[in-house]
């Protein structure tokens, strides 16, 4: 099975490596990516032009980070009617099915479909996504799924969500919390996984850009507090600045199934075996 929604990859500077391409081609996953104009030369030469998006400027000269064109792809998204949308950062090497401890490499769609399908379930889902491969330890039972909390560079929106991404850092922990503090509710799923590239270790996107000094990172930590400092702190860890978010406040936000929508007791694995 594939996606029922689009892919949008938002890429920078990293035509060579584009591990979330190669990634998604390798289990025949349809996507777009989207490119700034001044590199979409570069991208033409190892992607289909058919799957790049250009983009009506080069976003990145504003000095926002990604969030000029996380808005473009949601406005895009809306205006081709459609009801979500999945949003990929373009460092991602592969995608698994977390199952009995163990971190399977899945090689078609269908875990998205899977999260798609519990998505829509629910009428006040607004954000929903897939943990990083490495915060699930081995040996180490979790649940299926974490409800509201940070969503991360694999997010499914759905675009009735009624504000947009905003500020220059943290935009995905913005987002995640605002979409909290108006009562709706955020799916992170545990059972499905992302192999994500750490923060900073790439070049291209926006480590050669707004998080390439120390104090940008100061400065990247500090403005998710400064916006929200009932939930959020600057803290100092592995030598670096972090920001520390507690989501205890969020446990009043309850899902809420749509009218008519009957679970059943039973697992469904939608085809999927282990190869």
């Amino acid at each position: 099975m594939n996606p029922k929604n689009s892919i949008y990859i938002i890429s920078k500077g990293r035509w060579d490596s584009r591990l979330t391409v190669k990634a998604l081609e390798e289990i025949n996953v349809p996507f777009q990516i989207v490119v700034e104009p001044s590199e979409y030369n570069n991208y033409a030469k190892v992607i289909d032009p058919k799957k790049i998006i250009k983009t009506p400027e080069n976003f990145s000269e504003r000095n926002k980070g990604g969030v000029p064109v996380r808005n473009f792809v949601w406005n895009l998204s809306k205006e081709k009617n459609e009801k979500y949308h999945w949003i990929l950062d373009d460092n991602i090497r592969c995608f698994r099915r977390y199952n009995n401890d163990i971190k399977y490499k899945v090689m078609d769609g269908t875990i998205f479909k899977c999260a798609e399908d519990f998505v829509d379930r629910y009428e006040n889902v607004m954000l929903s996504g897939f943990q990083y491969s490495s915060f699930m330890a081995y040996n180490r039972q979790k649940r299926p799924f974490t409800h509201n909390t940070r969503i991360y560079s694999c997010i499914l929106i759905k675009n009735s969500l009624n504000i947009k991404w905003e500020g220059k850092y943290n935009e995905d922990s913005d987002l995640a919390l605002r979409t909290l503090k108006m009562g709706y509710c955020t799916i992170l799923f545990n059972a499905f996984l992302q192999d994500k590239v750490s923060t900073m270790i790439m070049k291209g996107g926006n480590t050669d850009t707004i998080y390439n000094t120390k104090d940008e990172r100061l400065e990247f930590a500090k403005s998710l507090e400064k916006k929200h400092p009932d939930c959020v702190k600057t803290i100092r860890r592995y030598n670096r600045w972090h920001h520390s978010i507690n989501f205890n406040a969020f446990k009043k936000n309850k899902l809420k199934l749509k009218k008519g929508i009957q679970l059943k007791n039973e697992i469904n694995d939608y085809g999927m075996y282990l190869k």
